[in-house]
């Protein structure tokens, strides 16, 4: 295998198609909506309960379920919802890679710009209920991780957007630069959400090693 090295990046890139699964909700509406308003055209790819919120909040147009893109419903309870090829050639496609550009083409896959993903709330579910490792192990997050590490890595021309807390900043930035975020900006993100997912596996581990009869939680045949 033959890693890839990149020696060119766009700084300013326009978000034209973003991706959007959280748990944490908190100023979602106010951000995205702030997003279309300076980027009227662009669209906005979502799941679940987020779709459900965006709907009421943001014009129809501007909005297309997940599962309308990769063709393939949800699983039953959420579990499988953004493990598509076609999700993950849009976030790590490399810019001016010709042969990337190829298999975007051939599979009609769509190049996201921006992903605004949190994660199940894993430690709030251990700190109310310490002793339910069933409750624990629901509120693993498979997909949320997947999406924010592919963005993170190819922070080359994807933000990845892991917390409320930068919308205003990420903002701010899109209205000085006409709907754009720098590579400077996009790099700062990146850090953000590989420690956002460290710090989410590191939580797990760390649970999971403590439970010392996990045969004890369940009814086993």
């Amino acid at each position: 295998m033959v890693l890839n090295r990149v020696a060119k990046s766009p700084d300013i890139v326009s978000i034209r198609n973003i991706l959007v699964s959280t748990a944490d909700k908190t100023g979602l509406g106010e951000f995205v909506s702030g997003v279309l308003a300076i980027c009227p055209e662009a669209t906005v790819y979502s799941t679940g309960g987020t779709f459900a919120l965006l709907e009421k909040l943001i014009p129809v147009g501007n909005l297309r379920a997940v599962s309308s893109y990769t063709g393939q419903p949800e699983m039953q309870g959420g579990l499988v919802k953004t493990l598509d090829y076609r999700i993950y050639l849009g976030l790590l496609s490399e810019p001016y890679n010709p042969d990337h550009l190829r298999d975007i083409e051939r599979t009609n896959a769509i190049s996201f710009d921006m992903v605004v993903v949190n994660l199940y709330p894993f430690m709030e579910q251990i700190t109310r209920s310490p002793d339910d490792l069933e409750g624990a192990r629901a509120n693993i997050d498979i997909g949320g991780p997947c999406m924010i590490r592919a963005a993170a890595k190819n922070y080359l021309r994807v933000a990845s957007v892991t917390s409320p807390g930068v919308y205003e900043q990420i903002i701010a930035e899109m209205r000085a630069t006409s709907g754009g975020v720098s590579l400077a900006t996009r790099y700062r993100l990146a850090c953000s959400a590989f420690r956002h997912t460290a710090e989410y596996d590191t939580a797990i581990a760390d649970y999971l090693a403590k439970v010392s009869h996990p045969e004890e939680a369940y009814e086993t045949e």
